[in-house]
Order: structure tokens, then sequence, then C-alpha cells
């Protein structure tokens, strides 16, 4: 595949110990090699070999920076491109001024996930993997990494392709039945039909049974904290999140507005969010920050409803509880290390269904049960394999619930006694549909709309 050759800072900017800036295309070697000053030339240097020296101002002659440099021969690398990454010094100074001797040596700026993109391009992985490599790095838990990595391994990749091959093997029976009926030997009959479709089926069904689970870990569960003021909102927060992110004092009402924080719950992701305190007050900043609860709370997949085990219930907590039961919500009766004035039992009548969980967050007391509450409630309470496959990429869940419908209406079209050319359709179309989660048939404007989601540099 013919190219440019391209160049990018692949490592965070700031201050650091290094810095990566990497360079993949026909001319990647020789645009390195012109602004290069080391005991040997780049041109001549063995494949995945590394190299001591001095990045040298195109213009002036003047030496930039030094560095060690890496030199990866195509076709054993990450784009299938002859490949340079420089360390050099970290710093924004440093890093900008070897990236602007590539572009002046020759190199144009990569566009944001372009090597990954020429990855894919060039048949080194496929799209289902190149979309778990951006999952990947914006994992949260060590969990959603390892769903991500077992995805770039090729794991999904491999289940679609025997899938397609299962249904690409009926095809082809179904195209000499067709084409060919005085074959006798090869007939397939409408039971064979049937059971392979079924069997297909009941692959999907089992691959998307994983997918809530592995958009959770994906994408993590919005999770808001109501209650009102003082009951211990900001300091769960805290607990959680193992750090003092939230203001708290003894005030009612010190938070003002929509804190948020990722915190790890047993391997699941919460995007925790802390809201000011829910009641009618006259004060304007108070007043937006209560607005500003409300809309977190239609937007959340977790609410955490927090009452004052030390306070009798009041309207605003009935009014909260009220609230909550629309919604997948936890109640946390804080605050049991000081006297009780709660009644739980008029508590439980009103939250229905809803787990209750008490705590004393100073006392770290009941957050390792809140933490089960919250996986019984998304994972089922069911313990997860280290080996499961997950389907946690929106584009994939819709498409595999495609081909399974798709699978289903031959199914459907051989009990009716439909003729095999029109059930053929539809074992084209699922055969379709699964291609375009690996990228075997997909739109090319789809493709830079994904990889468009990339950092620069990936």
């Amino acid at each position: 595949m013919e190219t440019d050759t391209i160049a990018a800072i692949s490592t965070p900017m700031g201050e650091a110990g290094i810095a990566v800036i990497r360079v993949s295309g026909p001319e990647a070697i020789q645009t390195a090699d012109r602004i290069f000053k080391g005991k040997n030339r780049l041109e001549n240097a063995e494949s995945h070999t590394v190299h001591y020296g001095y990045i040298i101002d195109p213009e002036t002659g003047d030496r930039i920076d030094e560095v060690l440099v890496t030199v990866m021969r195509a076709p054993r690398t990450f784009t299938r491109e002859d490949v340079v990454e420089i360390s050099c010094h970290g710093g924004m100074v440093p890093v900008q001024n070897v990236l602007e001797a590539l572009l002046t040596s020759g190199a144009r700026l990569a566009e944001p996930g372009e090597f990954t993109k020429r990855a894919f391009l060039n048949g080194r992985i496929d799209l289902s993997q190149a979309e778990a490599v951006i999952d990947l790095i914006r994992s949260k838990t060590d969990r959603a990494a390892r769903v991500a990595m077992h995805q770039a391994d090729g794991r999904l990749s491999r289940l679609v392709r025997r899938l397609r091959d299962e249904i690409l093997e009926t095809l082809a029976h179904l195209a000499v039945n067709v084409d060919y009926p005085e074959y006798d030997a090869e007939q397939l009959t409408a039971q064979k039909i049937l059971d392979r479709c079924r069997s297909i089926e009941t692959e999907l069904d089992q691959l998307l049974k994983t997918a809530r689970q592995g958009k959770i870990y994906r994408e993590g569960i919005a999770t808001v904290i109501i209650g009102r003021p003082n009951v211990g909102k900001s300091s769960l927060m805290n607990a959680l999140a193992h750090e003092n992110k939230a203001i708290v004092t003894e005030i009612p009402g010190t938070t003002r507005d929509v804190i948020e924080e990722y915190v790890n719950v047993r391997g699941i992701p919460l995007r925790l969010v802390d809201t000011a305190g829910i009641r009618e007050t006259e004060d304007v900043v108070e007043k937006i920050g209560v607005e500003r609860s409300h809309r977190a709370l239609e937007e959340a997949d977790l609410v955490l409803l927090l009452l004052n085990y030390a306070e009798p219930l009041s309207e605003d907590d009935r009014k909260l509880l009220s609230i909550a039961r629309e919604y997948t919500t936890i109640v946390v009766v804080n605050k049991t290390d000081l006297e009780p004035k709660l009644d739980l039992g008029e508590v439980e009548k009103l939250i229905g269904d809803c787990p209750l969980i008490t705590t004393s967050i100073v006392k770290e007391e009941g957050l390792d049960r809140l933490e089960e509450a919250v996986a019984n409630l998304f994972m089922e309470g069911k313990a997860q394999s280290a080996d499961a496959t997950y389907v946690s990429n929106t584009r994939h869940i819709t498409l595999l619930k495609q081909a399974k419908q798709q699978v289903r209406d031959a199914i459907g079209g051989v009990e009716s006694g439909v003729p095999l050319d029109m059930v053929e359709i539809d074992l084209k179309n699922a055969w379709q549909s699964l291609g375009e989660i690996i990228g075997e048939a997909v739109a090319e404007d789809l493709i830079d709309q994904i990889f468009s989601q990339f950092c620069l540099g990936k």
C-alpha cells in the first residue's frame, strides 16, 4: 500500500523522563536519518535495533536533543510499514522541536488514530481489534483492560470468523441445491438447514448475553449520589475513590455543584457523581447546584440515595425516596455510629424492591456490602471468568443482534416452506452483518469515523 510518511507524538504532553515520537511510512527511516547524527546511518541499520545519537536542526545544524532511535523495518511493525520511534527527553520544548524537525525533513503530521488505521488497512489487525485498542487506552479498571486486551488479541474476531465460515458453508450447500438440483448426493435437506441455523443462532445468543457486562466494563456505570444536605454524600464519594475529592464539613450545603470521578468497585468502573444536596433553598448558587443534581439524576444508570440514621425521615427524604423508585437505586442509610432516630421499617416500606445498605462511612463500615450490592445489581452476582469473551462495543452489539434476526428469518422461512433461494438471501445478509464487525464489509466513511475517535499518535 503506497502511502506518505507520517509522524506524531505518542506520549502525553508535559514534563516526563522521556517522550516518544513515532514515524511510519515508506520514507520513515530516510526521514529520521536526515536529522539524526550518530555513529552509524539509520539507513544501514538492521531492523529492530536501537541507536544513540542527536537530533539536529535541519536548517541550522544545531543539536536539538540527545536521543535513542529505534528502527523497525516492514513488515514486522505495528503498521506493517517502516517505523522509527525517537525517544527524547520529556518536556514541551524538546518534544515539539524534534517533531518540527521531522516535519521539516519530509514527514506529515499524523491524523488521530492514523497509525492504527494503517495497521488495519495493511491487514495486521481487523476492525474489531483496532476498536479494542482505544478501549484499552480508555479502560478505568484492570478487568476493563483485560476485556479490551482479549478483543485486541483477536478473541472476538476468531469467534465472528468461525460463525461466518459456518454460514458460508451453509450457503455453499444451498447454492448447490438451488442451482444444481440434479446432484442429489449433495442436497441439503430443510432439516439440515434448520439444524445449522439454530446452532448459529445459539452461538450468537450466547455472545449477546455478555453484552450488558461488556458495556459496563467499557463505558462504566453512571452513578449519582443523592440525598439531603449533610447526610454524607461527599464522604461516600471520598471513601469509594480512596482520596479526598469532595469537601466535607459539618455545614449543610457545602457541595454547590456536581463533582465527577471514576472509581473501581470490584472491577466495575463507576462514573461517580457527587451532587449538591437536593432540598428547597433560596440560595441562588445552591439552587443552581440542585438543578444540576436533577439533570444528573436523569442520566444515571445507578442512584445511591443516602439517608441519615441519626435523624427521623423528613419530607425531603420522602420526596427523594419517591423519585428514586423510578431508577435503579440502592438506598444507603449512613451514620449508624450515631444514636438511631430513623425508622428503618418505614424506609423499607417506601423503597419497594430497592436494596437497603446500612453504613458508617466515618468508621468505614458497610462499604463492602455496598460494593457487593452494586455487583449483584449489574453482574447478577456471578463470578466473571478471566477467560470470558465479552461484547462491549455498541456497534458490535447492534450488528450481532442484526445477524441473529437475519438467521431467525432464515429459520422462519424454512419452517414456512418458502423457496430455498429466499432463505439464501437472509443468510447472506447475516454473513454480511458479521463481516462489518471485523471490517471485511464496511463503508469507508464509517472507518474514518471510528479512527477519528483515537488520540493523536496512536
